[in-house]
């Protein structure tokens, strides 16, 4: 047999099988299927053909036993780990001491334990993680969240002013515990806190922190989440610059304020939580308001408030004593009073020109009814004219018209009556005009006489104040004598002109008949 064989392989040589088994794990079926050995071996040959590597984590458990040492390697970010056995020899070359929490690389081969069936790494170097090594990768870390938005300031959610209850996360039995909690009661006695102590340094921080974080975002009664723990050295802060943290802190619903270290310290959290306090002490003077402080700014609202109220109270009562000083309200009815005089004023104005526009409608009226009784046929009768007619009924427009003795209808205003005319229309002209002209002789002489008269009369004084004149003036007499002769003989000449005039309107005074609407005519005055 050749001596490469490893003895396990010898066993399964060993063993008689009935049937041969499939070569493949694709090949095996409930009849036939592979026994343990067969795929522990299996998973043996896979994992010794995996080369060496090198591989980074936290110790989490470290024990030396003689000549190996054997620990246990976890994964800083996740909760996962493996079984590492490492020669002493190897540990003690270490230019620090190993021990628990610390951050290590090692070069191991991966082997597979096929009677346990558990896989390790045999190690054959391990060295400690530099601090430099670790900034420089908390670096590239806080660039990668950066350019996906975790640290941008609109997306942080604001403080409340007063929460209900707080969430606090903090080591168990930590001095940063009791600065949060002493301070914000210090602060507003009646604030309540939600804790939740975990660890804040090792292996399992980073899990216990996130699931902290998560239980009290769900809790319905906490306003903000407070994230605190103490200073320390930088490999002990480095869970809080974790990434699953710094996502978990992201994801919260719930403002989560951080107060990780000292002024100097500025872990991930610092730059992903909503606010970030200096120190757990001023965590606690952040999360609730200061009773004094806001009792003082209360009072001193109320002391403006009374002191707007009472200057406007005085503005407004000086406001009033202005206006009852004026003269409309010592007397408050004296502008009524000057406007019900004004009123009756126009009532009265309004009265007169009504009564004057009545009278002058009835004055007018009366004139109008006036006029239409003047101008009605029986008015003109009344007034003593009449109308003439023949006898078939025409009425008499013309004294030619008329014969001597012929029997004419007159109609006068209460009834008619029947006349004959003496004589025709022309001789009565003819008569007419001799007594016209004998009565225009008459009144011719009867003012010659009249002024011959008034003559007389005035040459009695005029010889009086002769007589009493010097003998210059004795033609006097003569100068008046012939200015009353010149007078006589005018006013002979007016007389003659008047009784030509008399004469000839004699002739024409005859009233002519103007016919009328109802058939009937009369005389026009």
């Amino acid at each position: 047999m050749d001596a490469a064989v490893s003895p396990q392989r010898l066993i399964v040589a060993r063993v008689s099988l009935p049937n041969p088994l499939p070569d493949k794990a694709a090949d095996t079926t409930a009849e036939q299927p592979w026994p343990v050995r067969v795929l522990s071996l299996k998973i043996s040959d896979y994992v010794d053909r995996m080369s060496q590597l090198w591989v980074e984590g936290q110790v989490v458990q470290f024990n030396p036993r003689g000549g190996t040492a054997y620990l246990t390697l976890r994964d800083p970010d996740v909760d996962m780990s493996l079984s590492v056995s490492v020669p002493m020899n190897a540990v003690n070359a270490m230019a620090v001491p190993l021990a628990q929490g610390a951050r290590v690389v090692l070069q191991a081969k991966p082997t597979f334990w096929t009677k346990r069936g558990t896989l390790q790494l045999e190690a054959r170097q391990i060295r400690p993680v530099g601090i430099g090594d670790l900034l420089a990768r908390v670096e590239i870390l806080k660039r990668t969240l950066a350019a996906e938005g975790l640290f941008d300031a609109d997306r942080k959610r604001p403080i409340p002013f007063l929460p209900h209850r707080v969430g606090l996360i903090t080591g168990r039995g930590s001095a940063a515990e009791r600065d949060v909690v002493e301070n914000a009661r210090r602060r507003w006695p009646a604030v309540r806190f939600e804790l939740r102590e975990v660890a804040v340094q090792g292996a399992n921080a980073v899990t216990e922190v996130v699931a902290a974080l998560r239980e009290l975002d769900a809790h319905p009664h906490v306003d903000v989440i407070v994230v605190a723990r103490g200073g320390g050295a930088l490999e002990e802060l480095l869970p809080f610059s974790n990434e699953a943290m710094v996502r978990a802190v992201a994801e919260a619903r719930t403002p989560v304020i951080s107060a990780i270290g000292h002024e100097v310290d500025q872990p991930l959290l610092d730059l992903v939580a909503d606010w970030r306090a200096s120190t757990p002490t001023d965590a606690g003077k952040r999360v609730v308001p200061d009773a004094a402080h806001e009792r003082g700014t209360v009072e001193t609202g109320r002391e403006r408030l009374r002191r707007a109220l009472a200057r406007r109270l005085e503005h407004e009562r000086s406001g009033l004593r202005a206006l009852v000083s004026r003269p409309v309200m010592a007397d408050p009815v004296a502008l009524v009073r000057q406007r019900r005089v004004e009123l009756t004023s126009l009532r009265e104005r309004a009265a007169t020109r009504l009564e004057a526009r009545l009278h002058r409608a009835a004055d007018e009226a009366e004139h109008l009814r006036r006029q239409v009784v003047a101008l009605s046929p029986q008015s003109t009768l009344e007034r003593g004219y009449a109308v003439v007619q023949h006898r078939d009924g025409r009425v008499v427009m013309d004294r030619d018209d008329v014969g001597a003795g012929e029997l004419l209808r007159v109609r006068v205003a209460r009834g008619d009556f029947g006349v004959r005319p003496v004589s025709s229309g022309t001789e009565d002209a003819g008569a007419t005009r001799t007594s016209t002209a004998r009565k225009a002789t008459a009144a011719t002489a009867t003012a010659a006489k009249t002024t011959a008269a008034k003559t007389a009369a005035a040459k009695r004084p005029a010889a009086k104040t002769a007589a009493r004149s010097t003998p210059a003036r004795t033609s006097t007499p003569a100068k008046v004598t012939k200015a009353t002769k010149a007078t006589t003989a005018t006013t002979a000449t007016k007389a003659t002109t008047a009784t030509t005039k008399a004469a000839r309107t004699a002739d024409s005074e005859q009233p002519p008949v103007t016919p009328r609407t109802d058939g009937d005519v009369g005389p026009t005055p």
